[in-house]
């Protein structure tokens, strides 16, 4: 967080100041005065002349670092100002700076497209959180140098200088950016002689800074001695040349950019960076040559070892293994006493032989623990044992020994157990086998004797008793075979009499077989007399159950009637099944004892009795079977006989009842009652014919009876005569009944088909007299049609009229010749002529109406149109602008095709009035006169349009002759604007370059431009003259493109004329540049030469000289100065090894101890010998040598006379006293030890044993150690006089410590046995585990396949962790040297006391003590000072070890992840990217935690070790720096393979949500056929949901296909090249498969709705026809009417059907208007669609003609009744009026005759109402004939109004009798 804050202060800062520093260029001239204006001026020349310094040497500067990073992508500028302003190069510099992708940069050279490329990477920039103020795209294309320079500087400091940041000792404050690297030159620089840097300025001038730095980290680079101050040329170009050459970092600066007055802060800055990431990278390597002999001696060493290992176990496993093979013979001898012999031999074996070579296991133990002690000592690879000779091999080895040996002791005691059992065993056999041979022999003399007795009582007694002696016996079977499992037993183990035992077993079995055979073969002769007994037992029943039957079977009773004889068959059944069932018993009785007489051998009783008594049985059955057959069979007859009488008498009481029936009916009153009464009788004639063959069976079987003679004949002849003649009389009867039915039935038909066909012409004759011809053409049409279908209903009638006459004649006589029915035939003659003549006048008059009505409606639609459009041109007015011109004219041109179509519909009604004219209509002057008024409405019309049409293609022309006007001089002037733009631009050779390819690309587009003012300038002119009056508006804009031509080219030549001249001159500079680099580099190369000052040094210096020597110019320098290296190498090396040898605080052992002596001693005579041979071979190098070995030998000398004065005064201190003290403590020690003893375990697992035996192993090297020193304290005890002060104490303490010593060998002897037991057991499974782990360690070391690039490379992968190890060994022996140099205090302080004791008591020689115990107290001082001090210094050494190997570690650690993180690998498909990305964010989030822990830990031990004081904190700063880099890279690096995960799973995605939609796109198309083909097996409704379900499965879909869309949008921003034309193919093929779904889905839904519609249709049809059949059969189905008030009810009734047709006419028009819309749309199914309407149509009208019929039939009948009624009034009138008419008085008197004159009047004025009542009932028994055509009813009407006319005629209906 601290480096992103400071960032943006120091970009501010540097920033702000650019501003500042650019004040001088807008001075405000009101702030000069006149008294300093030239003062002021000299002042801001010279501050302009720095500014424009100092950035020429940040912009050389940055240059070349932009170039060093862009070397990266093979790219490189030239011009910093200019090549950064298409953004290109900046976008690639980002790129390579931070790792990651920009978006792609536009292409293009437009200054749109340099600021957009530009914007793309300052934005960027902001989002990696980077301030850039007062810095925009603008000015960066614009080439403004300062904020060019800033841009360059602000990311200099966000990715090179940000990352460094270094924490100060005093209070951890983190500094960043600058001065943090100001702080690590200073760090790096500490100690260089007149090396001070303070600032990034005038700190850097001479050079010394840089060549420190250098000789810093690379003292073999640069003899920095040899620099001085004041050469600060040569320094920098030295310091810049190694730089470049030897390490490889770009030449940023040049010597003359340093060394000046006030050098550039900023470029030292940029250059001064590339040193601290270059050299935070290093990592110095300490030399280890000097070990690798110490290695190998040790090498050899244990190889000697080992080959003495190898031996003496293989020599123990072959000992091992030939004891195996002696000990594992089984084989012993078969006796007790051979035996005892063997386990006495094994004992032997096992006390004297095996001990010995079991130590010898324990020494190859000890060996082994050595090798791999030294090994581990070495941190060499641990020593594996060849194949079979490891430890655990061995102890395998003999774990098998002791294995075979504890089998062969088992075994031997095992068979010393056996046999001493087989002797028991002997013994209980002779026993045993004596008393089962006493009891057999008694047991078969028993079952010897058969007295079984002569009865079933006494032979069951005789069974039971038997039953007991078998029970005994099969008792006594376990003690027989305990017999038997002796003698096998002791037979299995080999007993040596075996057989003595196993004859007398034999015996034993031989005797039980015996006794088994006679027990069981008496017990066959037991059970065969008891069978025997048991059969005639049963023999004895089966007699006794005979007789009984035999009774009941002779009975006399048959039954009085045929229940009771089913009865007693039912009853006889019985009997009979229970004898069957006795039958099958009695012969399986039979059976059984007849067995009993054929068997052989023994026979329980005499065969002549078994078979008297069979046949005795036998025949008792036979005769038992014989009554009951007969008593069956008198039954069955008894049970005919009454089963005879019954059916007569059923047969009998039927006959009664048909008579009875066909005596009480009628032939019916109407043809519905006779059909009713036509069906029952056929009913009752089958009824009949099923009675006969019954009967004619019961009398068949009468007749049987009779024949068998069994009762009286009498009663059965006289049932069956009675029957036969009732049956006779009922068929007579039957045959007339149906004869009268027939003949109603045909009378009843022919007047019911004669009332029908009368009905129907009726109503036929009203259709076809109505005066209704239409008020239009569709009404008129439709009546046409009506029409023409009652003509063909009237033809089909004939036939039937015809067939009147011969139906007639087939009825009956009484029927034939009645007067009513001839009168009936002859006006249905009549009336159908009348109907035929009618109809042929209506169809004539109908299609006239027609042709007229079409003629009227076309007019009609014409002149409405022609209204329509006159209006609309007439009110139209030309516009002037050209949208207004582009919306008319297309008006225009959907006008044309209307008229079109008018023009095609007037010329139909001119074919029609000449059609009509030519016919000679009756309104043919009207129609001409309407034909002559639309035509010339229309040529007006068309002349109107023709004239609109003219002056819009006349202002249409004009416009777009000024709209290209303008866009040619929009162009000329942009591209004259272009040129100009230009013309600032070519600061550097690719601008120019560049320049110039853009205006050839301009000439080569005016080329093209020019012919198109040629032709605009005729255009104009044309239009001109054509216009007068806009001429001058039309020939302005053509002048203004003129005038703007001529400006382009001349600027266009200008252009051109600078870019050559500019070109010239950049192509020079750039010539010039790249020779004085040349130059330069050469210069620095030829001045570098130094001498080494060190190992590294000179070993540097030789790697660079031996590659130099491929040069071919300086090979003769190079052989020389090689010879020079190596000397100087040789000298090195020897004081090196000198240096180590020789004292100081280096590890290893203090001088003075005899331990340093011992160690320095071979070292020291190895290195005189080096050294006289170095002498001998470089005498020049001898005085050098010579004197280090004088050193040498002066501080050997030293060291042995400071060891022997020490050794003397340890000898001269040990007293009595300190023996005492030993004992005693030794003796404490012992203690403790036997109770640790005491409290070790076993341990549950191999760990915790081998943790108990190392911890019993330091037990006992204790106790060997105690041993030692209680051996060394009895040398010194008896050293000691007898006459010695407390050498009383020191004998007890020694005997004391001596017991107990020696008591403790025993228990740990016991315990390290029962310990090594228990580690063989756990041994054998963690071997496995060990070598599976220790494999999956070193196999990726062993698999590394970086073997090291040097000596020092290789020596590291040798020795890594051996400093450490060591360090730490030194460390060890410290503590034990310093816990040694403490033990001794207190002996110092005993020396102490007795030095007082003898100063006191006044010892001559007290003066010599002082002066020696003081000299004593100061050596034990310096000894503890020494002791803390060396102890701090390896402490501080095992740290630095410790954080070494935990830096190695952890960026080895980091580099493994790198190559995790850095995997190029983006997955092949959706899943495999899934599957990287998951396992990459686990690597992240594990790499990330534990990365952050060890980053922390190291950061913490470097902060501890710093804050210590450390001696090496420069470099532990170093270390923690490079990895704290190594890990910010691997962060990013981790970041970055996220983002591009994360892109290619979007990618992926994208691609697999395209296939997964393209699937379930596809599987909704194949889910269309199968809902077509559900169409004709599916309802309409279940369609409809199918249709409603899968559509909203398609809408689903939208969504899915939508974010498709925008997915692909957003990822074609994202990528380019194939990647975009990969989506963009996915995204096109998934919209493609799409439309095609939504096209199918709309053919399948207009399918889907056609068959619905469909289905529906036909169901209401189906429907209405139902009903419609319905209601045509109720129409006329009642009764005649009989007078005026049952009339009425059947007309209420008819009307209420007339409703209830009305209400259904909606349903039928919708339903017809359906079926019309479903055969317009082309239905598949049109045909039978049009067959449903014309079904539909025609039901409709039979059903409508019906009722009208019926309505008129009804009408009919009322005038009938009425009339009827009223002619009976007026016939009661007449005959009351008669008399007084026809009487002949005429008066006597006058008052008689006024009398009879005023009877007259009043009979005159009756007469006279009387008369219009007569008229009335003669008008309805009149028919009205018409003799003359009625006149047409379109005559007289108007042409558009409604026809209102009415005309034709009616004829009255005929009354009906």
């Amino acid at each position: 967080m601290t480096q992103h804050r400071s960032s943006p202060r120091l970009d501010n800062m540097d920033v702000q100041q650019q501003n500042n520093n650019s004040a001088w260029e807008s001075p405000d001239p009101r702030g000069w005065d006149d008294g300093a204006a030239t003062a002021k001026l000299f002042e801001c020349s010279r501050i302009k002349a720095l500014a424009d310094e100092r950035d020429a040497v940040q912009k050389k500067t940055f240059t070349k670092w932009v170039n060093s990073h862009l070397a990266r992508v093979s790219c490189r500028i030239t011009d910093l100002y200019a090549d950064l302003r298409d953004g290109y190069v900046l976008t690639r510099l980002l790129e390579v700076l931070s790792g990651e992708q920009l978006p792609k940069p536009t292409r293009g050279r437009m200054r749109i497209h340099s600021l957009e490329n530009v914007d793309k990477a300052l934005q960027f920039l902001k989002e990696q959180r980077v301030h850039l103020e007062n810095v925009g795209s603008h000015d960066i294309v614009d080439g403004n140098h300062r904020l060019t320079l800033g841009l360059i500087w602000t990311i200099i400091l966000r990715f090179q200088i940000q990352v460094i940041k270094i924490k100060t000792e005093d209070n951890r404050e983190t500094r960043s950016a600058k001065d943090a690297l100001l702080l690590w030159c200073q760090m790096k620089t500490a100690g260089y002689p007149e090396v001070n840097i303070q600032n990034f300025t005038t700190s850097w001038r001479d050079g010394l800074a840089f060549n420190a730095l250098i000789h810093k980290h690379r003292p073999d680079l640069i003899d920095f001695h040899k620099l001085t101050k004041s050469n600060a040329t040569y320094n920098l170009q030295q310091a810049f040349n190694t730089a470049e050459q030897q390490l490889g970092l770009s030449k940023l600066l040049d010597p003359e950019d340093v060394n000046m007055e006030d050098p550039d802060e900023k470029s030292i800055i940029t250059y001064v960076v590339s040193f601290y990431h270059y050299f935070s990278k290093m990592k110095a390597l300490a030399v280890e040559g000097k070990r690798i002999g110490k290695v190998l001696d040790q090498a050899m060493e244990i190889e000697a070892i080992v080959e003495r290992y190898e031996a003496l176990a293989a020599e123990l496993l072959a000992w091992i293994q030939h004891t195996i093979t002696i000990i594992s013979n089984q084989k012993f001898a078969n006796s007790l006493a051979g035996v005892q012999q063997q386990l006495q031999a094994f004992t032997a074996f096992c006390t004297l032989e095996k001990p010995v070579k079991f130590q010898e296991k324990g020494n190859l133990e000890v060996l082994l623990f050595t090798i791999q002690s030294k090994l581990r000592a070495n941190n060499r690879k641990l020593y594996v044992p060849s194949e079979g000779k490891s430890i655990s091999d061995i102890n395998k080895a003999w774990t098998c020994l002791e294995k075979a040996e504890h089998e062969r002791e088992v075994s031997l005691r095992n068979e010393l157990i056996r046999q001493e059992k087989l002797e028991l065993l002997a013994q209980r056999f002779d026993h045993k086998a004596a008393m089962r041979e006493t009891w057999l022999n008694e047991n078969q003399r028993l079952v010897s004797q058969d007295n079984f007795g002569y009865d079933l009582p006494a032979v069951e007694a005789a069974m039971k008793k038997h039953e007991a002696i078998e029970a005994d016996i099969s008792s006594y079977q376990e003690r027989i075979q305990v017999v038997v499992e002796l003698a096998l037993e002791m037979e299995s183990e080999g007993y040596y009499d075996t057989k003595r035992i196993s004859a007398q077993k034999d015996n034993i079995l031989r005797q039980w077989g015996l006794l088994t055979e006679l027990v069981g073969a008496r017990r066959a002769r037991l059970e065969q007399n008891l069978a025997l007994q048991k059969i005639f037992q049963e023999m004895v029943y089966m007699i006794d159950w005979m007789e009984e039957m035999q009774v009941l079977l002779v009975s006399k009773d048959f039954g009085k009637h045929l229940l009771e004889v089913e009865d007693l068959l039912q009853k006889h059944g019985l009997l009979e099944a229970d004898i069957s069932a006795q039958t099958e018993r009695v012969q399986a009785l039979n059976a059984a004892a007849l067995k009993f007489s054929e068997l052989e051998g023994y026979q329980p009783c005499d065969p002549q009795i078994i078979c008297n008594r069979v046949n005795h049985v036998q025949t008792c059955l036979e005769e038992l079977g014989e009554l009951a057959g007969k008593r069956r069979k008198e039954l069955e007859d008894s049970r005919q006989l009454w089963a005879f009488f019954q059916e007569m008498e059923e047969a009998e009481a039927w006959i009664r009842e048909k008579e009875q029936i066909l005596a009480a009916k009628t032939c019916g009153r109407d043809l519905s009652s006779v059909l009713t009464l036509t069906s029952k009788h056929k009913t009752m004639l089958g009824e009949l014919g099923s009675r006969r063959a019954l009967l004619h069976q019961t009398m068949k079987r009468g007749e049987q009876i009779l024949a068998k003679k069994r009762f009286s004949p009498g009663g059965i002849q006289e049932k069956i005569r009675e029957v036969r003649l009732r049956w006779k009389k009922l068929e007579e009867v039957t045959g007339l009944h149906q004869q009268r039915l027939q003949e109603a039935l045909n009378f009843f038909q022919f007047s019911t088909e004669t009332d029908d066909l009368v009905a129907w012409l009726q109503d036929t004759y009203r259709i076809v007299s109505s005066d209704d011809f239409g008020h239009d053409d569709y009404s008129t049409q439709a009546l046409l049609r009506k029409h023409r279908a009652v003509v063909e209903e009237v033809e089909k009638h004939r036939a039937a009229v015809l067939a009147l006459r011969k139906q007639l004649a087939l009825l009956a006589p009484e029927h034939r010749q009645g007067v009513d029915v001839q009168i009936r035939i002859v006006e249905v003659e009549q009336l159908y002529g009348e109907v035929a003549e009618v109809a042929v006048l209506r169809q004539q008059w109908l299609q006239d109406a027609l042709a007229v009505y079409r003629m009227f409606s076309e007019v009609h639609a014409c002149e409405v149109w022609i209204d329509e459009k006159e209006q609309w041109l007439e009110k139209m007015e030309v516009p002037e602008e050209l949208d207004d011109v582009e919306v008319v004219q297309h008006r225009f041109e959907s006008l044309d095709q209307e008229m079109n179509s008018v023009m095609g519909r007037i010329l139909d009604v001119n074919q029609v009035v000449q059609q009509l004219v030519d016919g000679g209509h009756p309104s043919a002057e009207e129609v001409r006169s309407c034909q002559d008024h639309l035509n010339s409405r229309w040529n007006r019309v068309v002349e109107l349009v023709e004239c609109k049409k003219g002056q819009l293609d006349a202002v249409l022309k004009i416009q777009n002759y000024l709209l290209e006007c303008g866009e040619i001089k929009a162009q000329v002037r942009e591209k004259r604007k272009a040129i100009e733009a230009t013309q600032s631009g070519g600061s550097d050779l690719g601008g120019v370059l560049a320049l110039q390819r853009r205006l050839s690309t301009m000439e080569a587009a005016l080329v093209v431009l020019e012919p198109r003012l040629v032709e605009l300038q005729q255009e104009g002119e044309a239009l001109a003259a054509a216009h007068p009056a806009r001429a001058l508006e039309i020939l302005l804009p053509f002048e203004q493109i003129s005038e703007e031509w001529e400006a382009l080219k001349q600027a266009l030549q200008g252009c051109e004329d600078s870019l050559t001249v500019a070109g010239r001159l950049q192509q020079f500079i750039q010539d010039l540049d790249n020779f004085l680099t040349w130059l330069v580099k050469t210069q620095a190369a030829a001045a570098a030469e130094e001498v080494p000052g060190s190992l590294a040094d000179a070993e540097r210096l030789l790697s660079q000289l031996s590659a130099s020597r491929r040069s071919h110019h300086n090979y003769q320098l190079a052989q020389e100065w090689m010879q020079r290296l190596n000397d100087h190498l040789e000298l090195q090396q020897f004081l090196q090894d000198c240096h180590e040898v020789g004292p100081g605080p280096g590890p290893g052992p203090r001088p003075g101890t005899a331990a340093a002596r011992r160690a320095a001693a071979p070292a020291a005579g190895w290195r005189d010998g080096e050294g006289q041979q170095l002498m001998q071979d470089k005498p020049e190098l001898a005085g050098s040598v010579q004197k280090k070995l004088n050193e040498i030998r002066q501080c050997w000398l030293e060291l042995e006379s400071t060891t022997q004065a020490r050794a003397r005064q340890l000898f001269e201190a040990n007293k009595a006293d300190q023996l005492v003290q030993s004992y005693a403590e030794l003796d404490k020690r012992l203690l403790r030890l036997e109770d640790q003893l005491q409290a070790v375990g076993t341990g549950p697992d191999l760990a915790s044993v081998s943790n108990q035996l190392k911890k019993l192993q330091s037990m006992e090297t204790q106790v060997e150690e105690w041993y030692k020193e209680v051996g060394e304290l009895q040398a010194q005890a008896a050293a000691l006089p007898r006459e010695a002060a407390g050498r009383e104490a020191v004998d007890e303490q020694q005997s004391a410590v001596g017991t107990r010593i020696v008591r403790l060998i025993e228990p740990l002897k016991e315990r390290r046995r029962i310990l090594l037991a228990s580690k063989e057991v756990h041994q054998v499974s963690h071997d496995l585990e060990d070598e599976l782990i220790w494999v999956q360690d070193r196999l990726p070391l062993a698999a590394l396949q970086e073997h090291g690039s040097n000596l020092q490379t290789v020596q590291q992968f040798i020795k890594k962790n051996q400093d450490e190890q060591s360090t730490l060994h030194l460390l060890k022996k410290h503590l034990m040297a310093e816990q040694t140099v403490e033990n001794y205090e207190e002996t110092i302080a005993q020396l102490s006391r007795q030095c007082r004791a003898l100063l006191e008591l006044g010892h001559p020689e007290s003066e010599q003590v002082s002066r020696r115990q003081s000299q004593v107290d100061r050596l034990y001082v310096s000894l503890k000072d020494l002791v803390e001090e060396r102890k701090a210094k390896l402490e501080q050494q095992y740290w630095l070890y410790q954080l070494s190997r935990e830096v190695d570690e952890l960026e080895h650690w980091i580099a493994e992840k790198e190559v995790v993180a850095g995997s190029p690998e983006l997955g092949q498909d959706f899943e495999h990217v899934t599957l990287l990305q998951e396992k990459f964010m686990e690597f992240a989030s594990e790499t990330g935690s534990i990365g952050n822990e060890r980053i922390s830990a190291v950061n913490q031990m470097v902060d501890e070790l710093i804050d210590y004081g450390h001696a090496d904190a420069a470099t532990i700063a170093e270390w923690k720096d490079g990895v704290n880099e190594a890990w910010a890279d691997l962060l990013e690096l981790m970041e970055t393979r996220a983002q591009m995960l994360a892109a290619s799973h979007e990618l992926h995605k994208f691609f697999n949500d395209c296939k997964d939609v393209l699937s379930q796109i596809e599987e909704k198309r194949q889910r269309l056929p199968e809902l077509a083909a559900r169409e004709a097996k599916t309802s309409a409704g279940t369609l409809q949901r199918l249709l409603g379900a899968f559509e909203h499965d398609v809408e689903v879909l939208v969504s899915q296909v939508r974010q498709l869309q925008e997915g692909a949008a957003q990822l074609r921003t994202v990528y380019a090249g194939e990647n975009a034309e990969a989506i963009a193919a996915r995204e096109q093929e998934v919209l493609r498969a799409w439309k095609e779904l939504l096209a199918s889905c709309e053919e399948c839904r207009l399918h889907v709705a056609t068959a619905a519609d469909k289905i529906r249709f036909a169901g209401t049809v189906r429907d209405l026809v139902s009903w419609m059949d319905g209601v045509i059969c109720q129409i006329g189905t009642g009764e005649k009417p009989r007078d005026v008030s049952s009339v009425e009810v059947l007309m209420s009734y008819h009307q209420g059907l007339k409703s209830e047709i009305e209400a259904r006419g909606k349903s039928i028009a919708a339903c017809l208007e359906l079926g019309k819309t479903l055969v317009l749309s082309k239905s598949p199914a049109a045909d039978e669609i049009k067959a449903h309407v014309e079904k539909l149509v025609a039901k409709k009208k039979e059903m409508t003609e019906k009722w009208d019929k019926h309505w008129e039939w009804l009408q009919q009948m009322l005038e009938v009744h009425q009339f009827a009624q009223e002619a009976v009034v007026a016939d009661a009138w007449l005959t009351a009026q008669e008399p007084l008419l026809k009487s002949q008085e005429l008066g006597n008197s006058v008052d008689e005759v006024e009398q009879l004159i005023r009877r007259h009047e009043a009979f005159r004025k009756a007469a006279a109402a009387w008369e219009e009542r007569f008229s009335s009932l003669r008008r309805l028994t009149t028919v009205r004939g018409q003799s003359k055509q009625p006149p047409t009813p379109l005559l007289g009407r108007k042409v558009f109004g409604d026809p209102s006319g009415e005309g034709g005629w009616r004829a009255a209906p005929l009354p009906r009798p």
